[in-house]
């Protein structure tokens, strides 16, 4: 593979992620999808000039999350490079694996009566959440060496953004690993709104004390300082920490090794983004305001990117809160989020790109979240190309109906990469 060329400066690529975008048609919308019935002008303006298709970017052995389908997104063949949720999260923290240690995703969420009020602890703050992490570190981590004595090794609570936090298990020694494996099973909480619980905690190999320890946190946070002036301020509290997407270190290629491809950067309010970047050796750039939700600053994400450009070669622009939207099953909340997208993300964005000679933008989610089923779904989703060198279809639009129009079409998802960086799209 040849060294990245400096003189690759000029050519510039984006790629714009709206997180679970794609859905499915709602009656209320007269049969229409969010995308469909958004206010899209930026887009409308574009997609007679672009190209559209569609692509698969789960396997069908794997579940259909945004770790998943980030990762074939962006180039990678999952079935190579994917080994849980939470090691990609941890190298968001910059968080060191051993061979042998884990690290698990760790949910702060709501029960209430074993049913999944909130997966998200009504949205904690990030603030909130790193105390009630730091209590946990200094009360129940050092129980651990009671609970699972033939285990041994440490437990390490790490704060990350909102609810989204991280539990690593790191053995004694290398001579005496944990008992988890490929068997053991665990299951996303934002799966379970509104649902009981009781049949969806952690299963397998080593997954007994790993129950234990979800027990005593949340006998801790009963009667936890942040959870009692969470309920005074009419808030919901963090009653349970959920622990899943367990996986140990990745190995990945470097996206300049992988493509021959210049200086990367990400921008995103979600530590699996940052976590997966750091993997892929670009920078992550923090905008101010940007929360991973529908209050995100959809305007101070298009214009770091536009700026970014000055310095990087490949951007990527993700953005959570349709996903979130479709969690939630607001329909208004998902078609606001696409018209922020639109109307304050892109325009920046597109008027630097066309300062450069040769440029791209690829505009594509990575799953559909459908507003009728409230969570992930691994369907094909649609994706439009728009650039220097590229000569449009002619479509009127851009939508699930017209990405499925298009003869273009990534069974592996991860080969919609190179096409969309070198391919030939006349």
């Amino acid at each position: 593979m040849k060294e990245y060329n400096s003189l690759m400066s000029n050519s510039k690529r984006v790629i714009v992620i709206p997180d679970g975008f794609a859905d499915n048609p709602i009656e209320s919308l007269d049969n229409r999808t969010p995308m469909q019935a958004a206010s899209t002008p930026t887009l409308d303006a574009w997609a007679p000039r672009g190209v559209q298709g569609r692509s698969h970017n789960v396997p069908l052995t794997l579940s259909p999350g945004s770790d998943v389908a980030t990762l074939a997104l962006l180039g990678y063949d999952p079935l190579e490079s994917y080994t849980g949720r939470a090691p990609l999260e941890a190298a968001a923290q910059g968080v060191e694996l051993g061979p042998n240690d884990w690290a698990w995703r760790c949910n702060l969420v709501c029960l209430e009566n074993d049913v999944m009020k909130s997966f998200t602890a009504g949205h904690i703050t990030s603030e909130d959440a790193a105390e009630l992490l730091a209590d946990l570190q200094a009360n129940v981590a050092p129980k651990w060496r009671e609970l699972a004595p033939e285990f041994g090794g440490t437990v390490e609570f790490r704060p990350g953004v909102s609810y989204r936090n991280v539990a690593i298990f790191r053995p004694d020694s290398d001579d005496r690993p944990f008992p988890f494996s490929a068997e053991t099973e665990t299951f996303p909480p934002h799966d379970y709104i509104d649902r009981s619980i009781a049949d969806v905690y952690p299963q397998g190999p080593g997954s007994d004390k790993v129950r234990e320890l979800m027990a005593a946190c949340a006998d801790y946070l009963r009667t936890a300082r942040t959870n009692l002036r969470r309920v005074a301020q009419g808030k919901l509290p963090a009653t349970d920490c959920w622990l899943w997407g367990q996986g140990k270190r990745p190995t990945m290629e470097s996206f300049s090794q992988k493509f021959n491809w210049g200086k990367g950067a990400m921008i995103t309010a979600v530590d699996l983004l940052r976590g997966i970047a750091n993997l892929l050796g670009w920078s992550v750039i923090n905008v101010p305001g940007a929360t991973g939700y529908v209050d995100t600053n959809f305007a101070g994400k298009g214009e770091s990117a536009a700026k970014a450009l000055d310095e990087y070669d490949i951007v990527v622009v993700h953005i959570e809160a349709p996903d979130e939207s479709g969690h939630e099953g607001s329909v208004e909340k998902k078609i606001r989020s696409l018209e922020d997208i639109d109307q304050k993300t892109l325009p920046p964005i597109l008027e630097k790109l066309q300062t450069f000679p040769d440029w791209r933008l690829l505009i594509s989610p990575d799953h559909p979240t459908p507003i009728s089923i409230k969570t992930h779904s691994r369907g094909a989703v649609p994706w439009m190309i728009i650039g220097s060198d590229v000569k449009g279809d002619g479509m009127p639009t851009y939508d699930e109906t017209t990405g499925a129009a298009s003869e273009r079409f990534f069974l592996k998802g991860y080969e919609l990469m190179e096409y969309f960086l070198r391919g030939k799209l006349q």
